[in-house]
């Protein structure tokens, strides 16, 4: 006797012959678009970036006035084609990982909707989709698909020595902000409004401005005392420099050394990139990894 579901849409008979059905294409899409090992996975990720860098470079022509009025059409064209093929390409994107709200929730998710965003919203609201300049933030794939990786995990080692010294360089800027508004006042005392210090808060600004030898010059000591006190701010922002520099390298030295190169799989469940080329499951959720197809082809 035939059940009378087994052949309904939501028949569980049916939706598992589905997934196993819709499992090696979805291992196939997720190989292409979210691994650069594979060549077709390469491909997609260098023809991706080229549109990316495309797509901006037309924005940027469209805020030009005399190129926008001899090609603005066209450049608006371009725009929306290149709107309509990153829409396209998020979509693919949700479709080929196990759980889309994941991705969708996630730093590149949330870029790649928003790299989509400003031109839908520039039929509601003028000029939104000069925002579209968002885009640039995808070129950061550029890391996983040229074998950089190695580089964020150098990123990963700096962001840690940073974090190591953050008490010592706040020690330091307290410092270095008691010493500009002693030296501010200073100059307000010896030089006065009549020779453009006019306020504590001005001359606190030129303290500023002489102690990072930025020295815009628009504010200068007229009397030869301030311009002796000028001279020594000067020479105090040599020397005041070296100091976070050389906090900062010596924890970066620390953290260099007790950090472990950065791994470099992708989970496509949890969506973790933390993971060795030869690990077979997700260290977050226990998914198994899929195998990196070498020789996929489209």
């Amino acid at each position: 006797m035939t059940d009378k579901n087994e052949g309904s849409f939501f028949s569980p008979i049916r939706t598992l012959k589905e997934e196993k059905h819709l499992a090696p294409l979805r291992g196939r899409l997720f190989n292409i678009i979210f691994e650069a090992d594979t060549p077709a996975g390469k491909t997609f990720d260098v023809i991706l970036l080229i549109l990316i860098l495309l797509s901006i470079v037309a924005v940027m022509m469209e805020s030009v006035s005399g190129i926008r009025v001899e090609y603005g059409r066209w450049l608006y064209l371009v725009e929306w084609v290149f709107t309509v093929l990153f829409t396209i390409e998020y979509f693919f994107r949700l479709a080929c990982v196990r759980h889309p709200a994941r991705y969708a929730l996630s730093f590149f998710g949330i870029v790649d909707l928003l790299a989509v965003i400003p031109t839908y919203l520039s039929l509601l609201i003028a000029g939104a989709q000069t925002l579209l300049v968002i885009r640039i933030i995808r070129l950061l794939r550029i890391f996983r698909i040229f074998k950089l990786t190695r580089y964020v995990g150098e990123g990963r080692i700096l962001m840690a020595a940073l974090k190591t010294s953050r008490h010592k360089i706040t020690v330091f800027l307290g410092g270095v902000l008691s010493l500009v508004v002693i030296m501010g006042t200073l100059m307000y005392l010896i030089e006065g409004p009549e020779n453009g210090f006019t306020s504590i808060p001005e001359s606190v600004y030129w303290a500023i401005v002489t102690m990072t030898t930025v020295g815009y010059g628009d504010i200068a000591p007229e009397t030869v005392l301030g311009r002796t006190i000028a001279a020594l701010v000067m020479i105090l922002g040599y020397a005041i420099i070296a100091v976070p520099t050389g906090v900062v390298s010596v924890e970066l030295a620390k953290a260099a050394r007790s950090h472990a190169p950065s791994p470099l799989r992708q989970c496509s469940v949890c969506m973790l990139n933390e993971h060795e080329a030869d690990a077979a499951y997700c260290k977050r959720c226990g998914a198994p990894l899929s195998a990196p197809n070498l020789g996929t082809r489209i």
